[in-house]
């Protein structure tokens, strides 16, 4: 692959840009720890925040680690068919990808848990401050995970460029692993301390929500940012990452019979990053409210909708000035600009579905008022439709992309598809600042009640409500780039089984024709199982999620009960509830959950792999994309709509706090809590690395298809899988003692 001087010169402005949005981000860190941290009170709850969410992530790194250190040595091993330089970078890549996710995920928590204390600070007298400082604490996380996938996946171009997509999938495997394992237990982590501290505060102590009596408090609010922060951050990342994967692949099969072409539609997705960077940090300065008087979520939606229009206009130099018509410069462009789209229309759905503006949150608070039961049917119900619609968002993307390549080549279509997931996440730092906001600006409200700071009561809890909304867009889009980067690695899966098939070394350029003579029917009868046991990991996945927060929520309830009866003094405000402990028991579930659904996530592909061979796994990947895509809205809409819905009637509606209507919301709220912040996003990163995983695999299974030894290893795993769903549904050792001491309690009693 040989570059022009220009080619190699846009190569060094890319990394460029890559150093210009980390210094940017840099200085939008120093400009938010420059303002006032409050008063002593605020620091002291805030230090305690930090301290929670700094042991959370490091005993979770240092759990993670050892499996890290085994995989990279697999991926060094499974690349030996591409040459001993090609091999040793997929695995260094494969720590890269690991250590760019968990980094990313990482900086922007140190800054959200320091930014909480100065936005309540700023809330006292102007809400506008309190925005700008909440947003742009969350745009140095933006920043960052937009640089570090650049930077780290252009070095690696610059390095192997022919070879680079066999190395850059380990690199995508990494980001891809990280994000599950951060999803994963950053959601379970917060979600049974956020469940306890309702459950018992607001429905059995009738005390507020971030009451300071209440020893889940503080555990919420870790869990906020080792959630949403971390969790988010590495998630968006490793879609950053696969759908760069992915449209490299797709080009490359170009390279028999247009090697110009091949290299110029790998350069151009560079490119196109490269713009998201500019665009990206344009967009977050861009929001800042007019005055005091102007709703939050009006500058949110400027800096979105300026930085995809900027982002369109460079989109447009590139494909007509250096992709030109002879390359189909303008396919390109249309291409990518439906990404944007596609990014603007999933946030509109989202809102729609989520924030108390609009009817399906009205409707949720309205059946309020009947009970718990019609809660919960009346925001399943308004979860079903949205999942829907988003769906129908997405296949117009997918269908648009045939349109515009129509005469091409599967693989052709494939690219468009990959394009429109770059042109959806070339905005990401400003994506990433909107969710990054709000855990900043809820822990924000959590400090200004248990520190008492009323004067900002009311503008952190108008940016709260906002922040429930950003933060459910963004899982909106964050399942959106799933799917699409999911459904572009099916053409790069198709090209890994023609090498295979081929039984030619895994750095062979494999023809467009290559690709074309393998399908997957689906009347073939190994296609339709893989896609219908496909289809049930969603499903088993999130019933494990699910469990796990239920598990854990159970240990933090009794806690805070225990507390609250043994604790002298404790209800009257004279004494302070012992928060460490609910802490350390969210870390050590959270841990302890992580083990089997991530042996499920990159097992299960190799198992069905073994035993149903490449068309069964191509089945296998076509179930998980359709089902894990509707799950994951489902659960997203339904859970951000109750938590809106609790949150109007508790300004007032249908009896305000304390009415009958508010303790139905409560329970609504709580249900919805495992669904839009551990279930749901966690179904993400579970797609692509799946997806990952079979791209790494599938040229092995090809080659060896029907052999005993491959069906062998499968069955093997196959038991560790089994082993290990058994062992999770399991109680842990604390669970029973709690169990224990609840039965002398009642016996005493």
């Amino acid at each position: 692959m040989e570059f022009t001087s220009f080619e190699s010169t846009i190569l060094w402005v890319v990394i460029g840009s890559g150093v210009v949005g980390v210094l940017y981000a840099l200085y939008l860190r120093k400009d938010v720890l420059s303002k006032d941290p409050g008063t002593e009170r605020m620091q002291q709850i805030g230090a305690q925040i930090q301290e929670g969410a700094y042991a959370y992530l490091g005993r979770q790194f240092k759990t993670i680690a050892w499996l890290v250190v085994i995989l990279s040595v697999l991926l060094g091993l499974s690349g030996a068919g591409a040459g001993f330089s090609t091999a040793i970078g997929r695995g260094l890549a494969f720590l890269l990808g690991c250590l760019g996710s968990g980094l990313t995920g990482y900086i922007g928590m140190t800054l959200a848990v320091r930014a909480n204390t100065r936005c309540t600070a700023a809330a006292r007298s102007s809400i506008a401050a309190a925005l700008s400082i909440a947003f742009r604490a969350g745009g140095v996380t933006g920043m960052f995970t937009v640089t570090m996938g650049l930077l780290g996946a252009t070095a690696l171009f610059m390095v192997f460029k022919e070879h680079a997509t066999e190395v850059l999938l380990g690199f995508g495997f990494g980001g891809s692993l990280l994000a599950l394992f951060m999803r994963v237990g950053g959601g379970i982590f917060t979600k049974a301390a956020d469940v306890g501290a309702d459950l018992v505060g607001k429905l059995e102590a009738g005390i507020p929500e971030d009451d300071p009596r209440n020893a889940a408090v503080i555990a919420d609010n870790v869990g906020d940012n080792v959630g949403d922060c971390a969790g988010m951050a590495a998630d968006i990342f490793e879609s950053y990452e696969v759908t760069l994967v992915a449209s490299m692949i797709l080009a490359l099969a170009h390279f028999a019979d247009d090697p110009r072409k091949a290299t110029i539609w790998i350069v151009f997705p560079l490119i196109v990053r490269a713009i998201g960077v500019i665009t990206s940090m344009l967009g977050i300065w861009i929001v800042r409210m007019k005055n005091d008087q102007e709703h939050p979520m009006a500058p949110i939606t400027r800096g979105v909708v300026w930085s995809a229009v900027l982002s369109a206009v460079g989109f447009f130099v590139v494909a007509q000035f250096y992709v030109g018509p002879t390359h189909d410069g303008m396919k390109l462009f249309w291409a990518t600009v439906s990404g944007l789209v596609l990014a603007i229309a999933i946030y509109k759905l989202t809102e729609y579905y989520t924030s108390h503006s609009y009817s399906p949150v009205k409707t949720i608070a309205r059946s309020t008022q009947t009970g718990s039961a019609t809660t919960i049917l009346t925001g399943f119900a308004e979860g079903l439709e949205g999942s829907v619609w988003a769906l129908v968002a997405i296949c117009g993307a997918i269908l648009w992309s045939a349109v515009v390549f129509a005469g091409g080549s599967a693989v052709d279509i494939l690219y468009g598809v990959s394009l429109c997931g770059l042109g959806m996440l070339t905005t990401t730092g400003v994506i990433i600042s909107m969710d990054t906001y709000g855990p900043v600006v809820d822990n924000a409200q959590g400090i200004s009640e248990m520190a008492e700071v009323e004067e900002a009561a009311d503008a952190v809890a108008l940016l709260d409500t906002v922040g429930n909304t950003t933060k459910a867009a963004t899982k909106g889009i964050a399942i959106a780039s799933a799917v699409i980067a999911a459904s572009a690695l099916f053409g790069s899966y198709l090209s890994k089984v023609a090498q295979g098939l081929a039984g030619g070394e895994v750095t062979e350029a494999v023809s467009i024709e290559a690709v074309a003579r393998h399908t997957l029917p689906v009347d073939n009868p190994y296609v339709f199982v893989g896609l219908l046991i496909g289809g049930a990991m969603p499903l088993l996945f999130s019933s494990m999620t699910i469990r796990a927060v239920s598990r854990a929520a159970f240990s933090v309830i009794h806690e805070v009960r225990r507390q609250f009866r043994e604790i002298p003094g404790l209800m009257e405000g004279k004494a302070l509830p012992e928060s460490a402990k609910v802490v350390d028991i969210c870390t050590a579930s959270a841990l302890r959950e992580l083990v089997a659904p991530a042996l499920l996530a990159i097992l299960s592909p190799i198992i069905v792999g073994t035993w149903l061979g490449w068309e069964g796994l191509g089945g296998f990947l076509a179930g998980i994309i359709v089902v894990g895509q509707l799950l994951a809205v489902l659960l997203c809409d339904a859970g951000g709509a109750w938590d809106n819905a609790k949150k109007l009637i508790e300004d007032g509606l249908y009896g305000g706090k304390g009415s009958d209507a508010h303790k139905a919301g409560v329970v609504g709220d709580t249900v919805g809590d495992p669904f839009k912040d551990t279930a749901g996003p966690a179904l993400n990163p579970l797609l692509k690395v799946m997806n990952m995983v079979a791209l790494l695999v599938v040229p092995l299974i090809a080659a060896y298809q029907g052999a005993a030894t491959l069906k062998i290893i499968g069955v093997v795993l196959a038991v560790v899988v089994a082993i290990a769903l058994i062992i999770s549904k399991r109680e842990s050792e604390d669970t029973q003692q709690t169990q224990q001491r609840v039965g002398e309690d009642e016996e005493a009693v």
